[in-house]
């Protein structure tokens, strides 16, 4: 799972741990950390957002500009999401190329949103097949004490809620000065997010600690959303090498509707 090592002395406490249903922080197995969102955390961006999950800590900003759409959807504007894992952060992280935790985190958050069809991207377009809005998401994590996946994604979410349209000229022309204000174009039925749950031993575990992420064998991160009352899978990937069973796959399903109520209704006091 983890570049680091992890003793096995740490690893065989934690597999017996969660076997008793026990963490070192006295949550249980499917609990969350308490949560923070703070916005308006860059001036630079057309909206940012600071969120925090324990001591994970992550600043999630939303950039616009203009360019042409991509050749499948003529009618509607870009979403594109980078990541930044520098090593201030973490010492799991590495100056140099992008490896595949960097590759890994962005393209997640796009899926988690992209599937869900929060961001109305047909009211994007300025004009059809020539000029569009793109919407660029940029993921800084400040401090990975695991679960950093689901912290970016909730730090995505806030900073498209926070988003102004900067002002545009019948030219095109951006003036990034002047904010409009109008909103981005949000689709309000729906609130995506992503659970990733970590596998050690026979147990699952919802936000790990970084000591306990590094300890599993296994994750697997879910995109979910809810249209219509009805929950939705948008997208789903797994990472290590260790095989879930059937049943453990069919208690996620169980748990999701009731983990994407209780994390949603805390977020809605937020946005």
């Amino acid at each position: 799972m983890s570049s680091m090592d992890v003793s096995n002395l740490t690893k065989e406490t934690l597999r017996k741990m969660f076997s008793e249903g026990k963490r070192f922080d006295g949550r249980g197995l499917i609990d969350f950390r308490d949560i923070s969102v703070e916005y308006g955390v860059s001036n630079k961006a057309e909206g940012s957002a600071r969120v925090r999950i324990g001591k994970t800590e992550v600043v999630v900003g939303v950039k616009l500009q203009t360019g042409a759409p991509y050749p499948d959807s003529q009618d509607k504007g870009n979403l594109m999401v980078s990541g930044d894992l520098l090593p201030l952060a973490s010492p799991r992280y590495e100056s140099g190329p992008p490896g595949f935790n960097a590759v890994e985190l962005p393209r997640l958050v796009d899926r988690a949103i992209r599937g869900s069809d929060m961001i109305e991207l047909k009211k994007l377009c300025i004009k059809e097949g020539e000029l569009v809005w793109t919407v660029i998401i940029d993921v800084y994590p400040i401090n990975d004490d695991g679960n950093m996946i689901d912290a970016s994604s909730i730090g995505a979410i806030a900073a498209l809620h926070n988003t102004l349209m900067p002002e545009i000229d019948e030219k095109g022309k951006i003036d990034y000065e002047k904010k409009t204000k109008n909103k981005l174009p949000l689709s309000k039925e729906t609130l995506p997010l992503s659970f990733s749950f970590f596998k050690l031993g026979d147990s699952l575990i919802l936000d790990p600690t970084r000591e306990e992420e590094e300890a599993c064998d296994t994750r697997i991160t879910f995109g979910i959303s809810q249209w219509n009352g009805q929950i939705m899978l948008n997208s789903c990937q797994k990472k290590g090498e260790l095989p879930l069973t059937q049943a453990e796959v069919e208690k996620i399903m169980e748990i999701l509707p009731e983990k994407f109520g209780e994390i949603s209704k805390k977020l809605k006091n937020f946005l």
